[in-house]
């Protein structure tokens, strides 16, 4: 196993090269950072040579590739043009820990952007995935069990319906239902934006309650097809010879349905959850959008339409480590739940 995490290790070195070199030259395709720099539109041809020349955006692509790679040898970037430079020029390079300043935002390092709106994020995404995995079994493995029943075809519906709803739709739905309508009718109502109300604070239960519309309607979506992967593979593994044989010995129903049938049942789900994780430090855009939740999602739509290349690349590189990291955590969960799996 230790050299098979090593090997898969040394493997994505190349990956991440190759997906940098392609996101960056996308990136410089899609935008002009010049055209807003520093929250202005610039003019005058000699303000834009002149910051082109200090951020190296008159350099060829794979110049600029290679400093964002590796650094560069800048001293300081005079923004306004008054011979006073505001912000460190010298970068150190990705290679060497550093994504850069935004070039949106005077003398803002990418870092601290990132970091300001990741738990913001992660706090909103790790809620709503706990929410999916919780209400996904339950769900599942009840469907299993009652298959064919009133219940399980409700569920069925109620899931195939959830599952072909967009999610701005629900989003949209759910505040019309659970703020503007409960509002009218005189019902405690949910709030719709932010993370809490300014004149109360970032109380816990302020945090808690702004979170409730956003969760669910990230979960609603997910919960209908998480469930029907666990029914699926429910019903394939109640149906194997060990489960007949557990149930030959007298072992408790408790033992064998959570103990024999799910574990080997949740192999498919492990799949799906590995490839969901990674996007939980991406936010979720559309989402964040609506609810004006201040996460990586909002921070990613706001500087990608800006054509802000160091924020934007920032952000893609945490995500695309995190889906190789959390793809190596899903092959080890794997061995551990199926022994039959070896990796060498």
């Amino acid at each position: 196993m230790t050299q098979y995490i090593i090997r898969r290790l040394l493997q994505a070195i190349p990956l991440l090269f190759i997906i940098s070199l392609i996101l960056f030259i996308l990136m410089r395709n899609t935008g002009d950072p010049l055209a807003t720099m520093g929250g202005r539109r610039l003019t005058r041809p000699e303000d834009r040579e002149r910051l082109a020349r200090q951020f190296g955006l008159d350099k060829p692509i794979y110049v600029q590739y290679l400093y964002w790679l590796i650094g560069n040898d800048w001293t300081k970037i005079d923004m306004d043009g008054d011979g006073i430079p505001e912000t460190p020029g010298t970068r150190k390079g990705v290679l060497r820990g550093e994504f850069g300043t935004s070039l949106v935002i005077r003398g803002k390092p990418v870092s601290t952007l990132i970091w300001e709106r990741l738990p913001n994020t992660l706090l909103l995404m790790i809620t709503t995935e706990v929410v999916i995995i919780i209400f996904s079994i339950i769900i599942g493995v009840y469907s299993a069990l009652r298959q064919y029943s009133v219940i399980d075809h409700l569920v069925t519906t109620v899931s195939f319906v959830g599952y072909s709803m967009p999610i701005f739709f629900i989003a949209l739905a759910s505040m019309y239902l659970f703020a503007v309508n409960f509002k009218k009718w005189g019902l405690p109502y949910l709030p719709t934006v932010g993370m809490f109300d300014p004149q109360i604070g970032k109380t816990p239960a302020q945090v808690a309650l702004h979170m409730v519309l956003p969760v669910f309607s990230m979960a609603l979506i997910s919960i209908a097809g998480y469930s029907r992967f666990v029914r699926a593979t429910m019903l394939e593994v109640m149906n194997e010879d060990y489960i007949r044989t557990a149930r030959a010995k007298g072992l408790p129903n408790f033992t064998i349905l959570f103990i024999h049938a799910l574990k080997n049942a949740s192999l498919p789900l492990v799949t799906i959850i590995g490839l969901d994780i990674p996007m939980l430090l991406g936010g979720a855009i559309v989402t964040e959008r609506i609810f004006a939740w201040p996460g990586m999602g909002r921070l990613f739509l706001d500087h990608v339409s800006r054509a802000d290349t160091p924020v934007v690349m920032g952000i893609l590189m945490l995500i695309s480590v995190a889906v190789i990291v959390f793809q190596l955590i899903t092959d080890i969960v794997y061995a551990w739940l199926d022994p039959r799996i070896r990796y060498t």
